[in-house]
């Protein structure tokens, strides 16, 4: 037999950007190792630079970084870090996103505009990237935008368990913000023991973001506990107008639950403002100060939901049998 054979080991390495490190420590103390050095900083012109500090040969890379603001300079950093991997000779780049930037940009409402969650899934596959494995995207679809195998991990076991342990002697209904997250409040649903789903039917200006009415409650909503689930808080504003429209059909009180605190501008006033009791999010971004120090706000940790998904990668386990088969 001619040749040269060898047996080598699987080696997996966790690299992170500066945009959300906290999580990404949670995360590889969970794997039981350590994030890798990392050199990074700007030139005076704005340009990033990245230097990994130990070899990547061969390894099995998983590269965490959140899209907090400002997007464009962590997805751009983001890319930086892929492009280095490979050009070190990693042998398989996962990415690793908490958060998707421009996930909201997944299909054109009007004429001559961009589909942008397309094209930062583009960018990955470009910058080297052969797997993907997101939090709780905006919508499924956009797990076909990648040319390659797409994980995608769900928050609701964390904060269904957390509104369970707390609310769960109460007369509970799950409520939609929206008709198009009723797929997802039928698993909330199904883990609070088949609460009755509701929704807020509203309707939303395209010209102007982040701006929606809510318009009637559809579904029993009086004299119960209200489960307000949703993937983001953005602004607040249609989370903040659901909650108000609840209350105003009666409903007992309401709890809002959502994975991805972005709390852009006015959000933690409005929430602080809102009639909502308790605002349950995660980690997958960062919180201010500000938001820290709100009461009302509850932060879980998705670390171990992520850390246990890389595992399940690494080891060539099944990321589908994490959600009842639904991921």
């Amino acid at each position: 037999m001619t040749g040269i054979h060898r047996t080598t080991e699987k080696n997996l390495m966790v690299f992170t950007g500066r945009a959300h490190p906290e999580l990404a420590e949670e995360v590889a103390v969970e794997l039981g190792t350590s994030l890798v050095p990392t050199q990074a900083y700007q030139f005076a012109n704005s340009e990033t630079y990245i230097r990994f500090d130990e070899s990547v040969r061969g390894c099995d890379a998983f590269v965490i970084q959140s899209h907090v603001a400002p997007v464009n300079e962590w997805i751009m950093e983001h890319l930086i870090m892929v492009d280095a991997l490979k050009r070190g000779s990693a042998k398989r780049i996962t990415v690793v996103l908490p958060f998707y930037g421009y996930a909201r940009q997944d299909k054109k409402h009007r004429g001559r505009e961009p589909i942008s969650a397309r094209l930062v899934a583009d960018l990955f596959k470009t910058a080297g990237a052969d797997r993907l494995l997101a939090v709780d995207l905006h919508t499924a679809q956009i797990q076909g935008f990648f040319d390659g195998p797409v994980d995608h991990l769900m928050a609701t076991p964390i904060l269904s368990k957390h509104v369970r342990d707390k609310y769960g002697d109460e007369d509970l209904v799950v409520v939609s913000p929206d008709a198009g997250r009723i797929k997802v409040a039928e698993w909330w649903s199904n883990r609070l023991g088949g609460a009755p789903l509701a929704f807020i039917h509203k309707t939303r200006d395209i010209e102007r973001p982040n701006q929606s009415v809510a318009n009637r409650v559809v579904g029993e909503v009086e004299g119960r506990m209200c489960i307000l689930v949703d993937d983001m808080i953005d602004s607040g504003g249609t989370i903040c107008q659901a909650a108000d429209a609840l209350m105003a059909e009666g409903a007992k009180g309401v709890v809002i639950a959502a994975t991805h605190a972005i709390f852009s501008g006015p959000a933690v006033d409005r929430l602080r403002d809102s009639v909502a009791l308790e605002v349950i999010v995660t980690n997958t971004l960062p919180l201010s100060q500000e938001a820290q120090a709100l009461e009302k706000i509850t932060q879980l940790s998705i670390a171990p939901l992520v850390s246990r998904a890389i595992r399940e990668v690494f080891e060539d386990g099944s990321v589908t049998s994490m959600f009842e088969g639904r991921a």
